[in-house]
């Protein structure tokens, strides 16, 4: 019997996502939804019936090192599943959502079916557990035909929906509060601490198989996670549900150890499984419910979280569609129910399930630590739409994903090979299937940053626009007088895209005597001696408007092609026309134009923050693109801190509330700090009369560049500079990117078959 009690799995893991149609309209909070599930797996069977025998054979100070090297863990792996979750919507699927729309559908296939798995053998394995524990006082319980029942009435439960599942586990609770009370009454009333408090080991078990024991007493913080798809505010209640009740367990993992040594002896504690029923006031009337409870409740959140998993691999196509419909009063996955229903029931006929629970044990550890390893992969990939509320350094997710995995190895070497090696194969099955994605994943961004090996991966991953990030060509005649502008090309790409610096030469190359190896060398070695991470190139073209599109049109390799040209600000109007003729070209290469005219940044004044404003039109959609170069500039240490200025001029109050209400719900959303300004236009003012009125003391102005009629290059030109001439310095931005109105704020993607 306590076999199988030591074989219960750890929490469940599962998933919400939010994929193509979002199936759900969230109806749970942070406590019910997140926090109460969540708290309920973390204390369970094992607290209950572990603990005393973790204390009683390596003593009190490595019982609490155990405790605190556990939660370091789970603590880690919280913070990490937070920090997902408030940079992007979880959809339904929860832990595979984010798997694999961070390391791609296979691999988040070949961790999600086994999840499902996993989640469904939970609730056979609770089941059995708590039909075991029943013969504490009840010693001729058959333990088969029980477990079957408890199934049933758990998946009963669960047909109520998963609000009313919750709201049943509250008394569950209350009743594990209760124990906790009684276990700490007693032992401060009839505890004898002399012989217990300071007692070492036993020496007879160690300390890493004590360790492996206790481990998955700690790992239940995905329960709530699983829940993602009904929760009414996912970004905000996962991380507060989960790091709330991660702490609030490593506190009662801290005191129990304390309690237990007040009340009892080492070999009592080595010998009696029950030993809170000898401690406890009220003893057996306290503490057997809250043990009931515990695992009771678990079998629930198992039930709850597998159909929410395969309904996200449903809606993969990874699973008969049918079962990511939703049916009943309540909006339930019932065909996932059943399925993990008739699991579950299944699991009963195999006996002992001790093999089982241990393997289970494993996959849960590997969607922890795959959790982390994509937060890991996330920040070192520096991806700009890697803006997440909570912050935590890839070393220490790293850390995190490497310590589960190798729990993995403490807790069962066969049965972590035995993981692997069914995730493997997984994984390969789905490699040989023909699947398109349309989102981004982490992928992407690291093939950027591994040179060839990368480059040859990147050609065969998909843009989107959550992958876009600027790669800068930047047209100059001479660097040396052109350093500003190279500079804010490097600034903009704030080392997330490739920079490239070219001289244009116009010419018969044949006729130069221009040695352009040696010019590009020399423009290498001035770029590295400014500290400007950027690759210099010179070309010779026959003349400035057909040499800027064909340059752009070359430029690039193997899926890192540039996407925006950046030009200096001309000597003459006529030269501003040529550049103007450019932007239809470069539209239909789908980049976009960038025309700046800078001068040398000054020192920055303690405490008076560089100042950057965004004039917002809408009509051209250039405010998206803006937006992100604001943003992106403002990451360097010359521009740390800079207050962005969004502002906008409206025709009339109508339009300028309209406005507001716009930018008021963008700005959040992107998590881009900027402060906003709608204004009325006056009667008797110009918009250039009002944009140099407000933003000529500004360090730099961004304004939209339109699309000129042809012939009407000139008329726009004059407009141009006219606008210019009173800003100290300003870029004219035009957007011609794949993804308009989606790069500070891309759109989830869906998947389809290909």
């Amino acid at each position: 019997m306590l076999d199988v009690l030591k074989s219960l799995l750890p929490g469940q893991s599962t998933g919400r996502r939010k994929m193509t149609p979002s199936p759900r309209n969230g109806k749970l909070g942070t406590f019910l939804g997140v926090f109460t599930p969540t708290i309920l797996t973390i204390l369970g069977v094992i607290m209950y019936l572990r603990f005393g025998w973790v204390l009683g054979h390596v003593g009190l100070l490595k019982t609490l090192l155990i405790v605190v090297l556990a939660n370091a863990l789970t603590i880690i792996t919280s913070l990490c599943l937070s920090a997902i979750a408030t940079n992007s919507r979880v959809g339904v699927g929860g832990a595979y959502y984010i798997i694999s729309r961070s390391l791609g559908l296979d691999i988040g296939g070949a961790i999600g079916l086994p999840l499902f798995l996993s989640q469904a053998f939970s609730v056979t394995l609770y089941a059995f557990g708590l039909a075991e524990s029943l013969r504490f006082v009840w010693p001729a319980v058959p333990v088969g035909p029980a477990a079957f029942l408890i199934i049933l009435a758990v998946g009963a439960l669960a047909f109520r929906g998963a609000g009313a599942a919750l709201r049943s586990q509250l008394p569950i609770m209350g009743l594990i509060v209760l124990s906790l009370l009684a276990l700490a009454a007693g032992a401060f009333i009839q505890g004898d601490p002399g012989s217990t408090l300071l007692a070492g080991a036993s020496g007879e078990v160690d300390f890493w198989v004590v360790f492996a024991v206790f481990f998955p007493a700690v790992t239940g913080i995905m329960a709530g996670l699983s829940l993602s798809g009904d929760l009414q505010e996912p970004q905000k209640a996962i991380p507060r549900g989960t790091l709330l009740a991660t702490l609030v367990g490593f506190a009662v993992y801290l005191l129990v150890p304390v309690l237990l040594a007040l009340g009892s002896n080492p070999d009592s504690l080595r010998q009696d499984p029950l030993v809170w029923t000898q401690i406890a006031l009220l003893g057996p009337w306290l503490v057997l419910p809250g043990l009931w409870g515990a695992i009771f409740s678990s079998a629930v959140g198992s039930m709850l979280g597998a159909p929410r998993t395969l309904q996200a691999l449903a809606m993969d196509r990874l699973a008969p569609r049918k079962l990511a419909s939703l049916t009943g009063k309540h909006q339930e996955p019932v065909f996932g129910l059943i399925v993990t229903l008739a699991i579950a029931l299944g699991a009963v006929f195999l006996g002992s399930l001790n093999a089982v629970a241990t393997v289970v044990t494993m996959f849960f550890l590997t969607v922890y630590g795959s959790v982390n390893l994509v937060a890991a992969l996330e920040k070192l990939s520096g991806n700009p739409s890697w803006r997440p509320r909570v912050q935590v350094h890839w070393a220490v997710s790293l850390a995190g994903a490497v310590g589960c995995f190798a729990v993995m190895m403490l807790i069962n070497l066969p049965a972590s090979i035995a993981a692997v090696v069914i995730e493997l194969g997984i994984w390969l099955l789905l490699k040989r299937r023909d699947r398109k994605e349309d989102w981004g994943d982490v992928r992407r961004d690291l093939y950027e940053a591994i040179i060839r090996w990368a480059l040859i991966k990147l050609s065969s991953r998909p843009m989107t626009a959550r992958n876009w990030r600027p790669h800068i060509l930047v047209f100059v005649g001479n660097i040396e007088r052109r350093l500003e502008l190279v500079r804010y090309g490097a600034w903009f790409s704030e080392d997330r895209g490739v920079v490239t610096v070219c001289e244009l030469v116009v010419g018969d190359l044949l006729d130069l005597e221009l040695d352009t190896n040696e010019r590009q060398r020399q423009m290498d070695a001035l770029l590295r001696s400014e500290g400007i991470v950027a690759f210099g190139e010179v070309d010779v073209v026959q003349d400035i408007e057909r040499g800027i599109v064909a340059v752009a049109q070359a430029n690039g390799i193997a899926g890192i092609e540039s996407n925006t040209v950046l030009l200096g600000w001309p000597d003459s109007q006529e030269r501003l026309v040529h550049f103007l003729r450019v932007i239809r070209r470069l539209k239909r290469l789908n980049q976009s134009l960038l025309i700046g005219k800078v001068e040398p940044l000054g020192p920055a004044v303690e405490g008076q923050p560089r100042t950057i404003h965004l004039w917002w039109g809408g009509l051209e959609r250039n405010g998206d693109l803006m937006l992100l170069l604001a943003y992106l500039l403002s990451r360097n240490p010359s521009w740390r801190d800079a207050d962005i200025h969004i502002k906008s001029i409206a025709s009339n109050q109508l339009m300028q509330e309209k406005t507001e209400r716009v930018l008021a719900q963008l700005i959040p959303e992107i998590r881009i700090k900027a402060r906003i300004e709608v204004m009325a236009k006056p009667e008797a003012v110009t918009v250039k009369e009002l944009i140099h009125q407000h933003s000529a003391a500004a360090d730099l102005v961004f304004l939209g560049l339109a699309t000129p009629e042809e012939g009407e290059e000139e008329e726009y030109a004059q407009r141009l500079i006219d606008l210019a001439a009173g800003l100290r310095s300003l870029f004219f931005v035009h957007n011609g990117s794949l993804f308009i109105g989606e790069l500070v704020s891309p759109k989830s993607g869906n998947h389809s078959e290909g």
